[in-house]
């Protein structure tokens, strides 16, 4: 939805840039005729400004949605208290095992019952009210500055590597994934930026040793296959429907028969429906596991902000007495509950319901603001 948003807002200023050019903004009079409209400055600078703010607005709501809580939902584990059943009788330590006509025995210890406390992640609200308690206003942002440094080198370092083996699409795969694996200590810093409380030292001071990287080596590697066979899955399909036709030239569709007009939903539905499956029985469970995963290496004298069980119950030890200290994949992904899956997919279903609402109220207000200069001044 925010792709096509782009693409409506970058195409709007690109007709406006091209009207201003040709000096081709018309008016709509009552008699049918175009007068020529004198205002394409402002209206170029509102919608640059416009799209602006909306690129600004989606890039926050993908990071601190879609980064930071999405995150945090991956890794908390919710806490539990015991509390007991009421039958107690503590003044009582004396009181015989039977009551006075020999039948029904005393209660002489509490039964307790654990129950546990709602997830801080269960909603974004009380999430995003969590971190400006624990670490401040900005928090929401934590770990902004190594996301920007990642990015900067995963560019780079991608761009050489394709460089290196080509441009073809099984090559910038294998690139994508290298990538991946050689910026994997950037990664988990990150993980761990977001996941941990409040600290004095600096981000960069805090980065994963080569040690601790090279325990994650390998779920990285697959979490980026995945990420490549969801690419992969759709791409295939779509050329095996041979659909490249029908979307070259959209304009001609309808010159098509029923028959190949349905049968070219029908496959564009598939194509879609593929990439969803695929990502979510692969990239879903991978990134979860990833995530768990450089959790599980946070160091120990790093509080979680959240509550977070680093045993991964019971199955993680530490190398101070004879562990791995770091949790298996398999154990990763199990030791994600349910509950926790359906929260964190609630979450995703959250960040496309607002992205799509802000994706409408920007092209509503792009639409509304060159309403508000050109009155009723259209563009041919």
């Amino acid at each position: 939805m925010s792709g096509i948003a782009h693409h409506l807002v970058k195409r709007g200023i690109d007709v406006t840039h091209e009207k201003y050019r040709s000096g081709s903004f018309t008016q709509a009079s009552q008699d049918g005729e175009n007068k020529a409209f004198g205002h394409p400055n402002v209206v170029a600078t509102v919608l640059v400004i416009t799209a602006t703010v909306y690129v600004l607005a989606v890039t926050a709501i993908q990071y601190v949605y879609g980064g930071v809580v999405a995150t945090l939902t991956m890794v908390e584990s919710p806490t539990a208290i015991a509390v007991t059943d009421g039958s107690a009788q503590p003044d009582e330590v004396d009181a015989p095992l039977l009551s006075a006509d020999g039948k029904k025995p005393l209660p002489t210890e509490p039964e307790l019952f654990y129950v546990k406390n709602k997830p801080i992640t269960s909603k974004i609200r009380t999430t995003i009210k969590h971190l400006v308690a624990e670490a401040g206003p900005w928090s929401r942002f934590r770990g902004l500055q190594v996301d920007l440094l990642y990015d900067l080198a995963h560019q780079m370092v991608f761009q050489l590597l394709t460089f290196l083996f080509g441009h073809r699409m099984l090559a910038q795969s294998f690139a994508a994934i290298a990538t991946a694996v050689v910026l994997a200590r950037f990664q988990m810093l990150w993980t761990h930026l977001v996941i941990s409380a409040p600290s004095e030292k600096k981000w960069y001071r805090r980065f994963p040793t080569v040690k601790d990287a090279k325990k994650i080596v390998l779920p990285t590697a697959i979490c980026a296959l995945a990420e490549q066979v969801a690419i992969y899955v759709p791409v295939t399909l779509f050329f095996a429907f041979d659909l490249a036709g029908y979307y070259q030239n959209p304009a001609e569709f309808g010159k098509y028969s029923d028959m190949q007009q349905k049968s070219a939903m029908l496959a564009s539905f598939a194509v879609l429906m593929s990439g969803i499956v695929t990502a979510a029985l692969i990239v879903f469970p991978a990134h979860v596991t990833l995530k768990r995963v450089q959790a599980s290496l946070l160091p120990e004298e790093n509080d979680t902000i959240v509550p977070f069980d680093r045993t991964f119950g019971g199955k993680v030890q530490s190398e101070i007495v004879g562990g791995k200290g770091v949790v298996s994949m398999l154990d990763a992904w199990r030791t994600f509950d349910w509950a926790a899956r359906f929260r964190l997919v609630a979450l995703y279903a959250k960040i496309v319901a607002i992205q799509f609402a802000t994706a409408v109220a920007f092209v509503l207000l792009a639409v509304f603001e060159v309403r508000m200069i050109n009155g009723d001044y259209i563009l041919y």
